[in-house]
């Protein structure tokens, strides 16, 4: 077990730097000057020169590259070119409304996919196994932001249901906020629960003709023990698999839909460093995501042997 984890922290370190590569390259790929959207279209080719070497943007790009590296070795996200403050700050100040978002939808999405999958298989062929394998694709091909300026047109603009966008005023409680990630958390959890339900029900059905679950039946256990004991207990790992790869891709889809909802989460400062060429802020944040992304596969996996004694590293 202690091998495995130290093999795996180092495949992660391997990830990491391939990522804090690619993020590099990305960042100053993206057309446009920082130092001539700060200074906007008045600024002269001097003033624009200066801001950009005060900024360190007029250095080579391999020395740029290494001094990046030894910034995010030494865990400094660096500082914003216009929000007067550093990375890390900023996404602390965000990451708490993402995170909520992300359990919400997460929670939303395991709660509709696990039942649902695991119904889907037992009635095998039935009109309810047709009827949720066409809930399953329509989710996945609807796209979250089409279903989320559809949730705000008839949740919050004709029935006035729940709030059309942002976060609630700011004296504003913590249950009154929550009630602003609702239409968010369904815009982004239903999608998402079409992929727990597949892999559920793929998993169920793997399992559901094993010699142990006719045992299982043969003793006389009802068939709701035999179900969750028996069957789904052995196709868990697999769910956990594809919950855990959920939550992780949560993250990152944040973008789209705090955008849509006008949220002040990490994903709206993501678009809003890119319109403004914010180095900084994108290159922090995507390592950020891309840090917790690879977390949450370690866990997952480590969590296999605790669910499935079976396993071994």
């Amino acid at each position: 077990m202690t091998n495995y984890v130290l093999r795996r922290i180092a495949g992660m370190v391997v990830v990491m730097f391939i990522v804090t590569t690619i993020v590099f390259l990305i960042s100053h790929i993206i057309p446009g000057d920082p130092a001539a959207v700060m200074l906007g279209p008045s600024a002269t080719a001097d003033d624009v020169a200066a801001l950009r070497a005060r900024l360190g943007l007029d250095a080579p790009l391999p020395l740029q590259y290494l001094d990046f590296l030894r910034s995010v070795a030494a865990l400094r996200l660096g500082d914003s070119i216009f929000l007067n403050r550093s990375v890390t700050q900023a996404l602390m100040e965000r990451a708490p409304l993402t995170i909520q978002l992300t359990l919400m939808a997460a929670g939303l999405a395991t709660l509709l996919g696990v039942p649902i999958g695991v119904l889907s298989a037992v009635k095998r062929g039935s009109t309810i196994d047709q009827v949720v394998t066409a809930f399953s694709m329509a989710a996945a091909s609807l796209p979250s932001f089409w279903i989320g300026l559809t949730l705000i047109e008839y949740l919050a603009v004709r029935w006035h249901i729940l709030p059309v966008a942002g976060f609630g005023p700011p004296d504003a409680d913590r249950l009154e906020r929550l009630r602003y990630l609702v239409l968010p958390a369904i815009a982004v959890g239903v999608p998402n629960s079409a992929l727990i339900i597949r892999f559920t029900r793929t998993s169920m059905l793997d399992v559901l003709h094993e010699d142990y679950v006719r045992t299982a039946r043969a003793k006389g256990l009802h068939p709701a023990t035999v179900i969750i004991k028996h069957a789904f207990r052995n196709a868990r790992t697999q769910v956990l698999t594809v919950i855990g790869l959920t939550v992780a891709g949560l993250i990152g889809g944040a973008i789209v839909t705090e955008t849509v909802f006008a949220l002040p989460g990490v994903g709206n400062l993501v678009v809003s460093a890119v319109l403004r060429r914010d180095y900084p802020v994108i290159q922090g944040a995507l390592l950020v995501i891309s840090g917790v992304y690879v977390l949450i596969n370690l866990g997952i996996d480590l969590l296999y042997a605790v669910l499935d004694p079976r396993v071994r590293y």
